[in-house]
């Protein structure tokens, strides 16, 4: 028989069943109702109770993208993770890595879908990575949301307390800024950028560079340069990076336009690498052949960063910006140009010389302050003069063929001798009076020295003597070969050659 408490008992847990049992009814009613309900007024509603749940929070969401709608990236989001990597991820359960070649150790960064915590002066502060997945059949504004490579774009969710507003967008971003940048001081890693082969569906969802880590170890105590010209031009740079307030003051863009002419093999590329490994800048190594039109180009210009160099190497074989006014007169004395490939130049949509020189020195080249722009061509007269024009090649320099102080470093940097060591051997000296009379490249006599690594010094240095001397008797003298291959310049125009500096007198457009 049962007791009074039992009986209780009984009742309370028949009580919860009939309980549960007409809640699982109900929701199964309202399942039912809700099927009957159009797709568009469900969404909707969802929708509006999401805004007033957004409203009625008081939590603030800044959202950081890694790019902007034209393919640049975003300095936050770079700094962003690498400041989180370096403060936030060490108690992380789940972490991305990534090392260089260069870096002595890994880098860390907030994997996608995952969250990490920080405080800021006593302020709760959370992040959260995400991945914006978007298809490819998608358009307009869907394909703006593409990433940098034409993957999904990745995005990070900075969430705090409305009430700290104030500090987190005065004083903890800028925070992040200069701690990221002080982190890239310290590793010193600099990047060489080039550019994509863009196409006109690509101009608003590709980005515009690729990069690797830039570890090129040309630098201006080793290059085969001529001492007083390695100083200028060591002077001239030093000089431009300081001056930021010049410019201003002067209403000039914070910019430098070098232009690098002479003969293959003289040491032009090399130079660039000198120039960006003595200035700590980043490299953007712009291909003309891979840009189709001019907005392509200008897009190109906008999403480089500051402290950078841009080359354009060969600019005279990239693309058609020989002299208008002699290329027109050779086009009036021939007949069927007009179905010629080159004068596809000539329709405004395609990458012209007046998009070229837009970019170089153009109302958007001011965009990016502290930059250099350099040229290289071995034929500097078939550039048209406007491009040449100062402002826009504000120094140009003539590599020339290799004389006796490059000589000299270059056996200083191949086969380890001192200057006293070379003052005493007779075969330095007959190579010196030999380079007087034989043109002769520093790539040339660098590929003599390397074909003998693990010889002696006398070995290469006899190697190179029978060199010389062969092409001594095959060549014409040196000072006849500089004659033929005299360059048209413009008047006053300095132009260092070895060891000496001549003015030459400017010779007519056409005349030779």
């Amino acid at each position: 028989m049962l007791n009074p408490s039992m009986m209780r008992g009984a009742m309370e847990l028949l009580v919860d069943w009939r309980s549960a049992s007409s809640l699982f009814a109900t929701l199964m009613l309202i399942n039912t109702l809700t099927s009957y309900i159009p797709l568009e007024v469900r969404m909707f509603a969802r929708k509006l109770f999401s805004h007033i749940f957004t409203y009625l929070k008081p939590t603030n969401t800044i959202i950081i993208e890694d790019s902007d709608t034209f393919g640049g990236a975003n300095e936050l989001y770079d700094s962003a993770q690498l400041y989180l990597g370096t403060h936030c991820l060490s108690h992380c359960l789940t972490v991305r890595l990534f090392k260089s070649c260069t870096a002595d150790s890994p880098l860390a960064s907030l994997p996608d879908s995952h969250t990490v915590n920080d405080t800021f002066q006593g302020v709760p502060i959370k992040w959260t990575s995400h991945k914006q997945e978007r298809s490819d059949s998608g358009s307009g504004h869907f394909r703006n949301r593409r990433g940098s490579d034409g993957s999904d774009r990745r995005c990070l969710n900075l969430e705090f307390h409305q009430k700290h507003r104030k500090l987190v967008f005065n004083t903890y971003i800028p925070h992040i800024l200069t701690e990221a940048a002080r982190l890239r001081s310290h590793t010193k890693e600099r990047r060489l950028y080039t550019n994509r082969n863009c196409y006109s569906g690509d101009d608003f969802h590709r980005s515009s560079w690729s990069s690797r880590t830039f570890s090129h170890p040309s630098n201006f105590d080793t290059i085969a340069l001529d001492p007083s010209l390695r100083e200028e031009i060591r002077a001239d740079l030093l000089r431009f990076v300081s001056r930021k307030d010049h410019y201003l003051r002067a209403g000039r863009a914070w910019k430098r336009g070098y232009l690098l002419h002479g003969p293959p093999g003289t040491g032009k590329t090399s130079l660039v690498a000198a120039i960006a490994n003595l200035l700590e800048f980043d490299v953007y190594d712009l291909e003309l052949t891979a840009v189709h039109t001019n907005s392509q180009l200008r897009r190109l210009l906008v999403s480089t960063t500051p402290k950078s160099v841009i080359v354009i190497e060969d600019i005279d074989c990239s693309l058609d910006l020989s002299d208008r006014k002699k290329k027109q007169m050779e086009e009036n004395q021939e007949e069927g140009m007009k179905d010629h490939p080159q004068k596809m130049s000539n329709y405004p949509e395609a990458l012209n010389l007046s998009g070229v020189l837009n970019f170089v020195d153009g109302l958007w080249s001011s965009c990016v302050g502290e930059r250099l722009m350099i040229f290289t061509t071995n034929h500097p007269e078939r550039l048209d003069l406007a491009l040449l024009r100062p402002g826009r090649m504000d120094k140009k320099i003539k590599l020339g063929y290799c004389g006796a102080p490059a000589f000299r470093m270059l056996v200083k940097n191949y086969l380890c001798l001192r200057e006293e060591e070379m003052d005493r051997k007779d075969t330095i000296a007959e190579i010196e009076r030999l380079l007087e009379d034989v043109t002769v490249t520093p790539a040339e006599i660098a590929e003599v020295f390397m074909g003998c690594d693990g010889d002696s010094a006398d070995a290469a240095l006899g190697k190179l003597v029978l060199e010389l001397h062969q092409r001594k008797m095959s060549s014409p003298p040196k000072h006849v070969a500089l004659a033929v291959s005299t360059e048209k310049c413009s008047l006053g125009e300095t132009i260092r050659d070895g060891s000496t500096i001549k003015q030459l007198v400017a010779i007519p457009a056409g005349c030779s």
